[in-house]
């Protein structure tokens, strides 16, 4: 029986690039509990969060380092080292993609995202410019997933049915909120799994 999913829609970070501030800040902070402290203390996920709701690197360098002159470099290194956080792409999840492109299945994506930063990783990653027919950035919306209007953004400007969309986050609140507007939603923990679940909506043929 044919799958009623014809659309997919990828969460970026952490589903097609890695992303994780430890792999920079392991070079710069090697003590483990000095580098917890850094980073949950000065370098939280509460500021990062602002860049992705659309405040300037610029001006998210300058505010902190005004609270903690002491720490400006390691504060700085965040945004002028942010590729040493990313890797590369998430093992596997990269040849799925370009396998549902190759179907000719309608792809999108929605993702917490720094303006600043997506350009950078566009321009790193050029998959990420060709795949999708439609990408919304938190940081052009001002406002993040799980809030309902950022996905409702993605179904308003491409007129989709959230009935026949497959929704891939490896953040649960994500995952849950999509469910609750109708889509289908795959919890992602690695691209094994997400092949499976593809293959069982005759998205990919296995």
């Amino acid at each position: 029986m044919a799958s009623t999913i014809t659309n997919v829609v990828f969460d970026i970070g952490n589903v097609l690039i890695e992303w994780n501030p430890e792999n920079l800040y392991r070079k710069l902070i090697p003590n483990d509990d000095e580098r917890h402290e850094f980073l949950t203390t000065v370098c939280t996920p509460d500021w990062n969060v602002q860049q992705d709701l659309g405040r300037t690197w610029t001006e998210a360098v300058e505010v902190l380092s005004r609270e903690f002159p002491e720490k400006t470099a390691l504060i700085r290194a965040y945004s002028d080292r942010w590729h040493e956080m990313v890797p590369g792409p998430v093992p596997g999840t990269e040849v799925l993609l370009s396998e549902l492109k190759a179907n000719k299945t309608p792809l999108y994506a929605i993702t917490n995202f720094s303006s600043e930063k997506f350009v950078e990783a566009q321009d790193r990653f050029p998959f990420l410019k060709t795949s999708f027919l439609d990408i919304v950035v938190s940081a052009e919306e001002r406002m993040l997933k799980p809030d309902v209007r950022i996905y409702q953004i993605l179904i308003d400007r491409n007129d989709l049915a959230p009935e026949r969309c497959l929704f891939i986050d490896d953040s649960l609140p994500n995952v849950e909120t999509a469910r609750r507007l109708g889509m289908t939603a795959h919890h992602f923990k690695n691209a094994a799994g997400l092949e499976r679940e593809l293959a069982a909506l005759n998205l990919i043929m296995r």
